[in-house]
């Protein structure tokens, strides 16, 4: 189990959390953590961004525009 401090809302001050076993299988990545002084549960939300695409890098002529 991992243990971190963060504010407990229910308690009212910052609380040590820590990572319950997970039936998942995320082991110590576990989204789910609880508090350690109340047993409250909080849920770590992460989020995955893919890459950006490169704008394509051939000019394209505009609408009112015809090559000569």
């Amino acid at each position: 189990m991992s243990d971190r401090e963060l504010y407990c809302d229910t308690c009212g001050g910052v609380q040590p959390f820590e990572t319950p076993p997970c039936a998942d299988g995320h082991g110590v990545d576990c989204p789910e953590l609880l508090c350690t002084g109340c047993g409250s549960a909080v849920l770590i939300a992460t989020f995955a961004f893919r890459p950006a695409r490169l704008a394509d890098r051939r000019r394209r002529p505009s609408p009112g525009r015809h090559a000569a």
